[in-house]
């Protein structure tokens, strides 16, 4: 494993879709909103989280940029981010996170951008995901997380990663 990123926990879709109902409870509870911006999951946490009675209340919406142009376009990423730090970097993953924070307007916002499948590179290893949760009041967390499985396992795992890491900044 490279010192670049560290080992992620795997969750199943029936976690990850747990996880989710606990940040539409906590969420509602402290009167906050969130958004995702999404790149790999293709708006798989923004599924998960809209599965859940009551999600109008929180979750004002994503952007799901999988192709450069929108993360360009919506997100306002530098191309020159794009090109220089790669599209799964920290860097790349905080202004997925404050683009969506700033375009939706909420309290805050997460962001994956990922490589779901094999590559044959051992430096970008499928499973690898760039992650990041940004706050209004200007918090931020990133981690560059490698999660085993499939490519669909990867993806549930990341989402699953983003609503812990969501109830741990609300103190849950």
């Amino acid at each position: 494993m490279s010192d670049l990123y560290k080992s992620g926990m795997s969750f199943t879709p029936v976690e990850a879709s747990s996880l989710a109902e606990s940040v539409i409870s906590k969420c509602a509870e402290l009167g906050l909103t969130i958004a995702t911006a999404e790149s790999t999951t293709g708006g798989l946490v923004g599924h998960l989280l809209v599965s859940i009675p009551g999600a109008s209340k929180v979750f004002i919406g994503g952007i799901t940029a999988y192709h450069g142009r929108p993360k360009i376009n919506l997100l306002d990423i530098d191309r020159e981010t794009l090109l220089d730090a790669g599209s799964v970097s920290h860097e790349t993953a905080i202004k997925m996170a404050e683009g969506s924070l700033k375009q939706l307007d909420v309290d805050i916002s997460v962001s994956e951008s990922g490589i779901a499948s094999a590559t044959g590179n051992p430096e970008r290893p499928g499973g690898l995901y760039a992650l990041s949760l940004v706050r209004k009041s200007g918090a931020a967390r990133s981690e560059l997380l490698l999660f085993p499985g499939n490519r669909t396992e990867t993806m549930y795992s990341a989402c699953g990663t983003l609503f812990e890491w969501i109830l741990e900044e609300l103190g849950s």
